[in-house]
């Protein structure tokens, strides 16, 4: 039998019960919509927050552009006062070091797709420029290391604010979204530059070097014990302190963005790391432990806690 033929063997009085109770149902079914909105003092509940977008992440990209400072040029890691990019801890092709490009992509591959656009000297506000020329590449991965010259000023008072240092580093990465905005970054710690002054402060030579004005804000007068020298340190590490937060914090709220959970500030460089000219920036063995961090933080499943 056929649906209208059903609805035709209705009374009148079956209707009106039938329409009853359907009004009936449609006030119960209101009433729980509304008890589900409200609070138990009838305050209306809060809209549940929407979840937190997942970060993307590749573990294994196959083009890299190297962008920050002399750390990743390979200064006077081979030769004095000299770059030395292919020891680069990022982009070199040293077997020895075996850079992050190395271990990802590989040789012969990895002199077509990394490039190095770092400089030696370059601070936070030379970074725009520099995700400018890495972004052309149209990388999978740009690594960033940059904040010890901000530091290393002529004096402490000469350091980058840290409110300037926060402008320069987010609008250099705003550069490299509005070209390369898929592009992943890797964002490394700067570097304990106490540790370092520390460690090389007993090597005669280093200390014959850092006269010449490397870091003058934390190695300048490096036997100097007084207060006033201790002050001078403590507030350039400070700052450090205050540059990898800002680094973790502007990172932080890039999908497309991993800081290394400070492993570059908390590595202990020890003599055979450290230049045996200036002993302060990374030897070839110190860039092969730099590269050894940013391998195992680029592909990790989930990225470092700092």
């Amino acid at each position: 039998m056929g649906e209208t033929s059903r609805k035709r063997r209705f009374s009148r009085s079956a209707a009106a019960a039938l329409t009853a109770v359907v009004l009936l149902a449609t006030g119960a079914l209101t009433g729980c919509d509304s008890a589900s909105d409200t609070r138990g003092n009838g305050s209306p509940a809060k809209p549940r927050p929407s979840p937190s977008p997942t970060p993307v992440w590749d573990r294994s990209p196959d083009s890299i552009a190297a962008v920050g400072d002399s750390i990743t040029r390979g200064f006077d890691a081979c030769v004095v006062f000299s770059d030395c990019p292919e020891v680069s801890w990022a982009t070199g092709t040293d077997a020895t070091v075996r850079s992050l490009a190395l271990r990802l992509i590989g040789e012969p591959a990895v002199t077509e797709r990394s490039w190095n656009f770092a400089r030696s000297g370059a601070d936070v506000a030379d970074l725009a420029e520099q995700m400018t020329q890495a972004a052309a590449k149209r990388p999978e991965l740009v690594t960033v290391m940059v904040g010890a010259n901000d530091a290393c000023a002529d004096t402490a008072e000469r350091m980058t604010p840290v409110e300037e240092f926060r402008s320069s580093f987010a609008a250099a990465v705003r550069q490299l979204r509005r070209s390369a905005p898929k592009a992943q970054m890797y964002v490394s710690s700067v570097p304990d530059l106490k540790r370092l002054w520390s460690t090389g402060r007993g090597n005669p030579l280093g200390r014959q070097i850092w006269k010449l004005g490397i870091c003058a804000s934390m190695l300048g007068n490096a036997e100097d014990g007084s207060a006033k020298a201790q002050t001078r340190r403590d507030r350039v590490h400070e700052r450090v302190v205050a540059y990898n937060e800002v680094l973790k914090d502007v990172c932080g709220k890039d999908l497309r963005c991993r800081y290394d959970g400070g492993a570059v500030f908390e590595y202990r460089f020890e003599g055979e790391q450290l230049s045996r000219w200036d002993w302060f920036h990374p030897s070839k063995n110190g860039q092969q432990r730099l590269a050894e961090i940013a391998y195992r933080n680029v592909t990790a499943a989930k990225p470092p806690r700092a």
